[in-house]
């Protein structure tokens, strides 16, 4: 069989990985949006351009590792370009995956409203959304939805004669998965672990990443982190607790969080309250302004059974994970910029994670030079994001064309950063022993990352590692 990288190669994001087996059956193992896709936009649209790199009605099934949208971001265009199959991944990958899918479509109706019009201005704002082609709608999403399965954890389940799959859980997200598969071709039996996004250990809210892995002739793994060690040592809520001391009681002031709406902002909220509920920590507003945030909360608040114990026995004793005395959801535009009229201590949780768009780069553009003001970092930032640029200490900030300067304190933590670092890949890679592993591949991660990685995993004996250029194949 042969398996194709065609995206976050020696990149992070735009996850896609093509596997054909011996009777030319096509599985797709995740399909992402590619946020770093370099286009030539001096280019004219000349009649139909196909999206992917291969025949999508020649895929027979798409695996899902999770939900987040460099991992599936372009299911739907799949699905426009001819796929008639079903995507394969756990409920609750499902769930978010639809929420995430509609919030895109909405966007994209936005970008392409925008662009409407005679003018050169807009001719030219729409060729370059016709160039870029991921404009997919509401009923793109609609169809796509129709087609998912949903299958639970640990089930050992069979695609057809002589192909297995087993979703195994990976923490990082609700819902995430290590997908293993097996195939059994004339009497040969070989068998792949691809990690999707591994996290880490005691992550607020979710289940650790699986310690009963198979062992598996290769491995795909990520390398988000494989250069670096997470900081910060003590608990999310030690950590939360100093940063609020700080910014909204001992200044006092307003304390802004960029995190993204699935994922992050759940485990902020559900820290917060913990702080509120078992430390007796007086309540300050709380702002969690993005509606997608609040449709994922109710979805992880609906799948509290997938949570780790902490979290079930604190839902069982609270009746709840995330509400909590002065929470505010925001929801429409409108209140999202009343905020800025709250004169008292707060704390603002809105996305984007990186600041590269998204409601809280209002909030920081209106408090960029408020002394009074603490911008909190919880994540990772893609260089030249507004994120990056705040954790590498710019003195200025160029936002909607306006260079403001940075008078606010900036801090950053990693508690809450849903990626495992390099130990982490370190313990996800050694559950296969080197003289049993075929292949190791290595993807979803800054070049940098991965040859870093790469040098440490062969120095423990892992000799045949591979860093896949996109679109590169290997018969394995």
């Amino acid at each position: 069989m042969k398996l194709t990288f065609w995206g976050a190669s020696r990149q992070v994001t735009g996850s896609m990985y093509l596997l054909e087996l011996e009777d030319d059956y096509k599985i797709l193992i995740d399909c992402g949006t590619d946020m770093e896709r370099e286009l030539d936009f001096t280019q004219p649209v000349t009649g139909y351009q196909p999206f992917f790199p291969f025949e999508a009605a020649q895929v027979n099934l798409v695996l899902l590792t999770h939900a987040h949208i460099d991992h599936s971001g372009n299911i739907p265009m799949l699905y426009r370009e001819g796929y008639e199959g079903q995507v394969l991944c756990t409920p609750p990958t499902a769930e978010l995956a639809e929420i995430l899918l509609y919030d895109a479509a909405s966007l994209n109706y936005k970008k392409l409203k925008q662009a409407e019009g005679d003018s050169k201005k807009k001719k030219k704002k729409m060729d370059r959304l016709m160039v870029k082609g991921d404009l997919y709608l509401q009923k793109d999403v609609e169809d796509t939805m129709s087609n998912f399965v949903t299958i639970q954890f640990n089930r050992r389940f069979k695609v057809k004669d002589g192909v297995w799959i087993t979703f195994v859980p990976a923490g990082h997200l609700l819902g995430a998965a290590h997908i293993i598969l097996e195939t059994l071709d004339n009497g040969v039996k070989k068998s792949i672990c691809f990690s999707g996004d591994i996290g880490r250990d005691n992550y607020p809210l979710l289940l650790d990443p699986s310690s009963e892995l198979p062992e598996t002739d290769y491995v795909v793994c990520e390398t988000t982190y494989g250069a670096r060690l997470h900081e910060d040592k003590i608990s999310p809520e030690d950590a939360l607790a100093k940063v609020i001391q700080r910014a909204c009681i001992d200044l006092p002031g307003r304390l802004i969080i960029p995190a993204f709406s699935v994922g992050r902002t759940q485990a902020l909220l559900y820290t917060l309250n913990k702080l509120y509920t078992e430390r007796g920590f007086k309540p300050i507003k709380v702002f969690s302004d993005s509606p997608l945030a609040y449709a994922s909360t109710k979805i992880y608040q609906k799948n509290v059974r997938q949570l780790n114990k902490a979290a079930q026995e604190f839902y069982e004793e609270n009746d709840g994970l995330f509400d909590f005395e002065n929470l505010q959801y925001i929801q429409s535009e409108k209140a999202s910029r009343a905020i800025s009229n709250y004169t008292e201590p707060c704390i603002i949780i809105s996305a984007s994670g990186m600041v590269s768009g998204g409601r809280v780069e209002q909030h920081i553009a209106a408090n960029i030079n408020n002394v009074y003001c603490t911008i909190l970092l919880v994540g990772f930032a893609s260089e030249g994001t507004l994120g990056w640029k705040l954790m590498h200490g710019q003195k200025t900030l160029r936002i909607k064309d306006v260079e403001l300067p940075v008078l606010a304190t900036v801090e950053k933590i990693d508690v809450f950063s849903g990626h495992g670092d390099q130990n982490d890949l370190l313990k996800f890679v050694g559950k296969h022993k080197p003289e049993r592993v075929k292949k190791v591949f290595l993807v979803h991660g800054e070049e940098e990352s991965m040859v870093t990685f790469k040098g440490i995993l062969e120095e423990k004996g892992y000799s045949n590692v591979e860093m896949p250029e996109k679109g590169q194949s290997y018969e394995l």
